[in-house]
């Protein structure tokens, strides 16, 4: 059982939802990122690292994307920035495509992950019949991977997918980019219903949860969510004391 698996699961037998924001690494600035991954209401924290073209990233974490490489932040850049950053708090998980793994190496990627004190792996544009190579490198440095299912995907599909997690299964709630929305997608329920049959792993609501209210809906038949062009914008926008505020609200709303 991988860390981060072990870990949500105490939370999820504890009677708790679980929590995972997402942040773009140094943004809106080194400092205040680093102070962020100490966040006492998160059980983890994805780390987007930046890259040139997010295919899945919406307008406001393309944008923070943007921004960090015109502050010098590069892929390997954030994944040292994560290294230097004070231990303890929420375990890090990294997302980023695969672009950059392919330059580096898979094995040199996934070794840069784990020194760096990082706990598992997103890596939202590689399909799963891809995916053994950089899966089985990522167990080797104790990384736990965590799949996506789109609500699209067939009940085979969902349990070829969900049947990789060791860590969680990320249900993305909606089709599309991520981005902020008005309302918590209909098909969320859905989809989560789906990953249900197929795993007995933690299932995490994502893309296009934006609110405490949307959730506490999405946690409802959910195990938990993962929040991040909602912390992102706030990030850029208003600065660390409201990413602080929002990640107090989203706690106090999944309980």
């Amino acid at each position: 059982m991988t860390a981060l698996l072990e870990h949500l699961e105490s939370v999820r037998s504890a009677g708790r939802k679980i929590f995972v924001p997402y942040l773009m690494a140094g943004v809106p600035d080194r400092d205040t990122f680093t102070a962020l991954l100490a966040c006492e209401e998160a059980d983890a924290i994805e780390v987007g690292l930046p890259f040139s073209d997010p295919l899945m990233d919406g307008p406001v974490i393309a944008a923070a994307g943007e921004r960090a490489i015109a502050d010098g932040i590069g892929p390997l850049d954030a994944i040292d920035l994560v290294g230097a950053a004070p231990k303890g708090g929420p375990l890090r998980l990294a997302m980023t495509y695969y672009n950059p793994i392919h330059r580096l190496g898979e094995e040199e990627f996934c070794r840069r992950l784990a020194d760096a004190g990082i706990s598992g792996l997103i890596v939202p544009d590689l399909p799963v019949e891809e995916s053994d190579s950089l899966m089985e490198h990522a167990g080797t440095h104790g990384l736990a991977w965590v799949p996506l299912v789109a609500p699209t995907s067939s009940a085979e599909r969902v349990k070829k997918i969900a049947a990789t997690a060791t860590g969680f299964v990320y249900a993305v709630s909606t089709m599309g980019v991520t981005g902020v929305r008005e309302s918590l997608s209909e098909r969320s329920s859905r989809v989560v219903e789906a990953c249900r049959v197929a795993t007995d792993l933690p299932v995490l609501v994502g893309i296009g949860v934006s609110t405490p209210e949307q959730a506490f809906e999405a946690a409802s038949t959910a195990d938990g969510v993962v929040i991040g062009s909602a912390t992102v914008k706030r990030a850029m926008e208003e600065g660390r004391a409201a990413v602080e505020t929002f990640f107090k609200e989203i706690r106090a709303a999944l309980g």
